[in-house]
């Protein structure tokens, strides 16, 4: 198994190293402390994982990804920043690690990695990536992970997201509907401040689509559907509406 890491800083390479140690002869390791030479390497080597730092001296992670004309590897980035870039990575669901990178939080992202958990469509959620740390204002994606794989969806065509246990519905303007193995609270974290709104338990809400407001308690979207607002989230609500 090859395993690349990518970082300009040698200690957060040895720490990396250390942590692989366990391993042994199952690894067969390689360091890159340029963004230059990453770009070479990875695509002289191909390896099976990479670690990524997000800061290459002055080219970033990013530079490095968008130089590969084959992404074929388990990826992982590595970031000091807890919120450079996190959310863009969020949008991804491309996996990161916080430096000083811990040894529970690296065991757990390796074996992702091995297991190839998050390999799934990396070209296409790259993009997504890619496309929320541009600084072209070009129309801002998420990855919707499923039992079958991923969808890439506009966050301006969601109309909004309804909880069923552990999974939620995706519904969007085209009519369709989506269903993801991530509960309402992760998508209503993840798309806080894009003008969702948790109306109730089971729903949320993309402001943009409600149509009117019922003093018996509930929204009017503009596909047609009728969902109830809570009591206490009324006035909140009204509120966040009325900024549109």
């Amino acid at each position: 198994m090859k395993v690349a890491i990518v970082d300009d800083e040698q200690h957060c390479i040895d720490h990396l190293v250390a942590l692989l140690r366990p391993y042994g002869s199952e690894v067969d390791l390689l360091c890159f402390g340029s963004a230059e030479e990453a770009i070479v390497g990875l695509n002289a080597v191909r390896p099976d994982i990479v670690f990524l730092d997000v800061q290459l001296h002055n080219k970033t992670g990013f530079d490095v990804l968008s130089s590969l004309p084959k992404r074929d590897f388990s990826l992982v980035f590595t970031t000091a920043y807890e919120t450079y870039a996190i959310e863009a990575f969020k949008f991804s669901a491309i996996d990161y690690l916080l430096k000083p990178v811990d040894k529970d939080d690296f065991e757990m992202a390796f074996q992702k990695a091995i297991d190839k958990v998050e390999q799934s469509q990396l070209t296409d959620r790259i993009k997504v990536l890619l496309s929320h740390i541009s600084m072209e204002n070009n129309p801002k994606r998420i990855s919707v992970p499923s039992n079958d794989g991923y969808a890439f969806l506009l966050i301006e065509d969601i109309v909004r997201c309804q909880a069923d246990v552990n999974y939620t519905h995706i519904f969007t303007t085209d009519g369709k509907k989506y269903t993801a193995s991530k509960t309402l609270k992760h998508f209503e974290k993840l798309l806080e401040g894009q003008h969702f709104f948790r109306t109730h338990n089971s729903h949320l809400i993309n402001l943009h689509y409600v149509t009117s407001y019922h003093k018996d308690g509930y929204a009017i979207l503009s596909d047609g559907h009728k969902l109830e607002v809570s009591t206490r989230r009324k006035e909140a609500f009204i509120k966040e509406c009325s900024k549109l």
